[in-house]
Formats: C-alpha cells, structure tokens, sequence
C-alpha cells in the first residue's frame, strides 16, 4: 500500500513539474532588460539543461541558456546547477570493485 501512495505522489509532482516546465524554459521571451534573469533562474536552467539539450535537438528555437540576464549571478547560479547537478549523482554510485 505504501508503494502504490508513493508511486501516485511521484506521478503527482512529474505532471506538477511537466506542467510547469514550458513556462520556465530560457528563451521564451519572459525576460527583458528591465527584468533579467537572475541567479535563481539560473539555476533552475542549469538544473533543466539536460533536458533542453534533448529538446534542442527536435525544436531548434528552445535555447538552453537565457541571454536576457543579470551576468556574473547568472552564469554562477547556472554552471553551480550544471556541476552540481551532474557531480552529485556521482554521490549515489556505489564502486562494485575493489581498490587496492
């Protein structure tokens, strides 16, 4: 029983997050000079990077990098998401082998 409310509260927040997704792509014309993307948008986009990677390759007009942005707090902000994002899955990898 646990497993089956588990799994709906996991579908549950995919559907949340897809239906959420297409208004948080960089790109898409939601900010301008007056209003650039600052750090926490950036690291929702280097946290999506790899998805907009895979979505570039079927719709050229999704970018993953949001040129209308702050500078420096943005470009920390993504590449902190990008490496920590990437780095930390190495985290959960258990070693089968033995080193000597």
């Amino acid at each position: 029983m646990k497993r089956i409310v588990a799994s709906i509260i996991i579908i549950v927040l995919v559907i949340a997050v897809i239906s959420f997704f297409p208004n948080c792509i960089p790109g898409i014309g939601i900010y301008t000079l007056d209003s650039p993307a600052g750090f926490l948008s950036g690291i929702w986009h280097g946290w999506i990077a790899p998805i907009l990677l895979v979505i570039r390759l079927f719709n050229s007009n999704v970018t993953i990098y949001e040129v209308v942005n702050s500078g420096w707090w943005y470009d920390f902000g993504f590449y902190t998401a990008v490496i920590g994002g990437f780095g930390g899955l190495t985290l959960f990898h258990k070693s089968k082998s033995n080193h000597c």
